[in-house]
């Protein structure tokens, strides 16, 4: 290949390079009249103990309740399919008693890769009796579930928003078992 070829064709390349960095990289100080400015959706944020907050779309109406030892007891509000294959699972986890209680570190389950992360609802199943499937929490790539994480201790009288994601079972499927580590399981009909 000539030199010079190249040379102009590197030129050319930093040129439309610089170009399309400066593009990519330009922004109105002002948004313009007829343009509408961005708003931002607040997501759901977590706390200092990592559980998500309550948002406005979540559902009051309870599905399903599971009693657990020493007053807990997980409400469940929502258990919904999503295009991607997952089903997500919103509740609060509430403690009825009259004293505060420190959440159970058995929920997180007993696989060595969620309880490394410190207490979740890690331990939680869904079984589906028809199809004759147990479904896990699901988990990332570092092994950290794909739930409410960092549960301590619950004040009296008081309940934390919490989610669960597990793999979706087919869309045949109408009803689950919930089933988390020392409470009864409940029966979950599925959206």
């Amino acid at each position: 290949m000539n030199v010079r070829y190249a040379r102009t064709g590197l030129a050319a390349l930093a040129v439309a390079s610089v170009a399309l960095l400066a593009v990519g990289c330009g922004a109105e100080d002002k948004p313009l009249a007829n343009k509408p400015a961005a708003t931002a959706t607040p997501s759901p944020s977590t706390t200092r103990a990592g559980s998500e907050q309550p948002s406005a779309e979540t559902p009051t109406e309870v599905l399903a309740t599971l009693k657990g030892q020493k007053g807990l007891e997980l409400a469940i509000n929502l258990a919904e399919r999503d295009a991607g294959g997952f089903l997500t699972v919103k509740g609060q986890l509430k403690n009825t008693s009259d004293t505060g209680t420190i959440v159970p570190s058995r929920l997180s389950g007993d696989e060595t890769e969620v309880v490394k992360h410190g207490n979740s609802l890690g331990g939680a199943t869904l079984v589906d009796a028809v199809g004759k499937k147990r479904y896990y929490v699901l988990r990332d790539t570092d092994g950290r579930p794909l739930t409410t994480s960092g549960l301590s201790n619950i004040g009296a009288g008081q309940g934390i928003p919490v989610f669960l994601q597990f793999p979706a079972p087919p869309a045949g499927t109408a009803a689950v078992s919930l089933q988390l580590p020392t409470f009864e399981p409940a029966t979950l009909k599925l959206s």
